[in-house]
C-alpha cells in the first residue's frame, strides 16, 4: 500500500493479540432471539428445526476453519475452541471472533430455508454476537465445556417441566413459575413423571446434553500407547516443521466433521479422542 499523509491514522489501532500458549474459546450468542422465536413461532420448549439449523451452521464453521478442535452448542449459543498452539490471524481477538461470528451467521441465514422451508426470512435478520476468552490449562478448558453442558441440563429440565405444566397441564405461566420456584432437579423429575408420565431420562439426548462438533477419527482405548503419546504431546508441544504442519492439515481435511450428543464431562469422552487436546490428527476411519 502506498504511503500517504493520511496513513498516520493506523496509529489509533489497538493491539488485541490473545495470550500465547492458552486455549481460545469463542462463544457466540443469538441477538434478540426471544423475539425471533416468537416471530417464527418456534416450538416450546425446544424446536428441533432450530437446533438442527444451529448445528448445521456450526458444522460448516468447523469444516471451514481447521484450527477449531471442538465446538459445543445448546439453544442459541455455540462455543468454538482453538488449541493453545493456534496462530490463526496472529491470535488477534477481533479477527478470530469476527470470523467466527460472520461465518456462523452467513451459514445460519443461508441454511435457514433448508430447515424452515415454509417460513421465509424477513428483516430484522438473525444475527449473533461473540467474545473470545483464554483458558490457561486443559482443566480450565474442560471445566468450561462442562459448565456449558451442565447449564444445558439445568435449563432444559426446567423448561421441559415449565412448558409441560403450561401446555399439558393448562397452568398459567405465572403459576407454573411459582410452583417451580426453589425446586430441585428431583422435584422437577417427579412433577414430570407423576403428572404427565414423562421420564426425563428418555428425552432426546440433543436436548439433555446439547451438541458437540469435532473431526472424527478412530477411537482409541483408554490407557493405550496412543493416549500416552497424546498426553506427552499435550504436556510438551513439539515444534513441527512446515512440511509436517501441511501434512496434518491435509489429514484434518480428510476427516469427517460430525455432530454428536455425548457426555463431555466424563474423562472417557476425552481419553478416547486424544486428538481433541493434543491437536494431532488421529487415524482416519476405514469406513470414511
Amino acid at each position: 500500500m502506498a504511503n500517504s499523509r493520511f496513513e498516520y491514522v493506523k496509529q489509533f489501532e489497538q493491539v488485541d493479540n490473545l495470550l500465547p500458549n492458552t486455549w481460545i474459546v469463542v462463544r457466540i450468542d443469538g441477538r434478540g432471539f426471544t423475539k425471533l422465536c416468537a416471530k417464527y413461532n418456534f416450538e416450546k420448549p425446544n424446536d428441533r428445526r432450530a437446533l438442527d439449523l444451529m448445528n448445521a451452521a456450526a458444522k460448516a464453521v468447523v469444516t471451514e476453519l481447521p484450527d477449531i478442535t471442538i465446538a459445543y452448542g445448546v439453544s442459541d449459543e455455540y462455543s468454538f475452541c482453538f488449541h493453545k498452539t493456534c496462530t490463526l490471524f496472529e491470535r488477534r481477538a477481533s479477527k478470530i471472533t469476527s470470523t467466527i461470528v460472520s461465518t456462523f451467521t452467513a451459514n445460519y441465514i443461508y441454511l435457514w430455508s433448508t430447515y424452515f422451508p415454509d417460513l421465509p426470512l424477513s428483516a430484522p435478520l438473525p444475527s449473533f454476537d461473540g467474545r473470545a476468552v483464554c483458558y490457561p490449562s486443559v482443566q480450565n478448558l474442560r471445566d468450561y465445556m462442562s459448565w456449558r453442558q451442565v447449564d444445558c441440563h439445568i435449563n432444559n429440565l426446567y423448561n421441559t417441566t415449565f412448558w409441560s405444566l403450561v401446555k399439558l397441564g393448562g397452568m398459567e405461566a405465572k403459576d407454573a413459575e411459582m410452583l417451580l420456584s426453589g425446586t430441585l432437579a428431583a422435584d422437577k423429575n417427579e412433577i414430570l413423571f407423576s403428572k404427565f408420565g414423562i421420564n426425563y431420562n428418555n428425552e432426546p439426548e440433543i436436548l439433555r446434553k446439547g451438541s458437540v462438533v469435532f473431526r472424527d477419527y478412530e477411537l482409541v482405548e483408554p490407557g493405550s500407547d496412543d493416549v500416552a503419546k497424546a498426553a506427552d504431546e499435550l504436556a510438551e508441544p513439539i515444534r513441527q516443521s512446515k512440511t509436517q504442519d501441511d501434512k496434518d492439515k491435509k489429514r484434518r481435511a480428510k476427516a469427517v466433521v460430525v455432530v454428536n450428543h455425548l457426555d463431555i464431562i466424563k474423562d472417557d469422552f476425552w481419553e478416547r479422542r486424544p486428538w481433541l487436546l493434543s491437536n494431532k490428527p488421529g487415524k482416519i476411519s476405514k469406513e470414511t
